[in-house]
């Protein structure tokens, strides 16, 4: 299958009108509040209208699981799927299940890779075997664009995944991949020092294409992937070329430390996370200039938004008078989740994402875009957040 020479979204490629929806990483954390978030997009019809879908670590697996039952929603003329409880209820087997503890015992015990635990967990409980090629297909505009992102630890540089091909710009371009859902969800979640890296070997010709100064053996033969955050922690990069952007953030924030370790190992940590803070602030303030520009339209939202700050005139899920800030300070883990928790976690998603829609998709948007955006009845679950 030919690819556009601006798949790979070239810095000097022209804006492309359409809607995208990009999905931070942050473990279940993510992958819960995410779920609250396209409940709210379904509602609105703008998650029957994404013209593409990009992921990283936990939002990867919300991602891919809505990726693979696409085909299975009902959605009418207006964009809404009336079925979309079979999201919720996919997703939430895996937030049932805990994935890191044992796949790090597995690991270093047991045959196999940290990693490979990872993937078989994903593919038990979800994915079920199931490749790229099962994502839908996006041509003509018949589904969106789903885009699975890790780091090639080897190129340095963004790899990813979709159903018509995988690779990054400096190795080249394997089209038609075969490689399991599970393993690219798993390859975008390995999130360092931990779970990562995951060795995926490349059994398929890898395609040349412009400036790939790598596109020779070894980074032909295998990729050596580390979680997608690790590059774009937004995963902004595979959709920067479109006309209206659309971000729900679940990262953590690094906390202060008033007497951080001195050891190797714990040091080496902490880096890490100042390092990923840096990213994270770098790219939503780059995000938010390219609003406030008029360079892209489009609304951000985050676990750790402060309701009040959107300046709503109405406030029908009374979110003036609830506190998000022991959700934004879950744990970043593949970790069984109470209900009552992925409850809360799936209502902030929703109540958040809804405040962003209302404060920034404008009525001129909403008419070029076909939606109407009124103020929310209730929110999914009793009890709020």
């Amino acid at each position: 299958m030919p690819i556009e020479p601006t798949d790979l979204d070239a810095a000097n490629s022209q804006h492309e009108d359409g809607v995208t929806l990009s999905l931070s990483g942050g473990g279940y954390r993510a992958m819960v509040f995410h779920i609250g978030a396209l409940w709210r997009l379904n509602e609105v019809g703008l998650l029957g209208r994404l013209k593409r879908i990009s992921s990283v670590s936990g939002g990867s697996i919300t991602a891919a699981y809505l990726g693979l039952r696409w085909n299975d929603l009902h959605f009418d003329a207006a964009g809404k799927a009336s079925n979309f409880s079979i999201i919720v209820d996919g997703l939430r087997k895996m937030a049932d299940t805990s994935v890191d503890i044992g796949a790090v015992i597995g690991g270093i015990f047991l045959p196999g890779t940290i990693s490979d635990r990872v993937a078989a967990a994903y593919d038990e409980v979800l994915f079920n075997g199931k490749k790229l090629a099962d994502l839908p297909d996006d041509s003509g505009g018949k589904a969106p664009r789903f885009v699975i992102n890790a780091t090639n630890i080897q190129s340095a540089v963004l790899w990813r995944f979709s159903r018509r091909y995988m690779g990054d710009y400096r190795v080249g371009l394997v089209d038609s991949p075969d490689v399991t859902l599970a393993t690219a969800v798993a390859a975008s979640s390995a999130f360092p020092p931990i779970l990562s890296p995951l060795t995926l070997p490349i059994r398929q010709p890898v395609r040349n294409v412009d400036g790939a100064d790598l596109n020779h053996p070894p980074y032909t033969t295998s990729a050596v992937l580390s979680d997608g955050g690790v590059y774009d922690n937004l995963g902004l990069e595979t959709v920067k070329r479109f006309s209206t952007l659309l971000v729900s953030d679940a990262g953590q924030q690094i906390s202060p430390e008033e007497d951080p370790h001195h050891d190797w190992a714990r040091h080496a940590i902490r880096i890490l996370g100042v390092i990923d803070n840096q990213v994270r602030s770098l790219r939503k303030r780059q995000l938010i200039d390219a609003y406030n520009s008029g360079d892209h339209t489009g609304t951000y939202w985050g676990i750790r938004t402060n309701f009040a700050d959107y300046k709503l005139a109405a406030d029908p899920l009374n979110c003036q008078h609830r506190d998000s800030a022991p959700l934004a300070a879950i744990p970043t883990r593949l970790e069984k989740m109470p209900t009552d928790v992925q409850n809360r976690l799936m209502n902030w998603g929703y109540a958040v994402c809804d405040a962003a829609l209302r404060a920034h998709i404008d009525a001129t948007l909403q008419q070029k875009l076909g939606i109407q955006i009124s103020a929310p009845q209730d929110f999914p679950f009793a009890g709020g957040y």
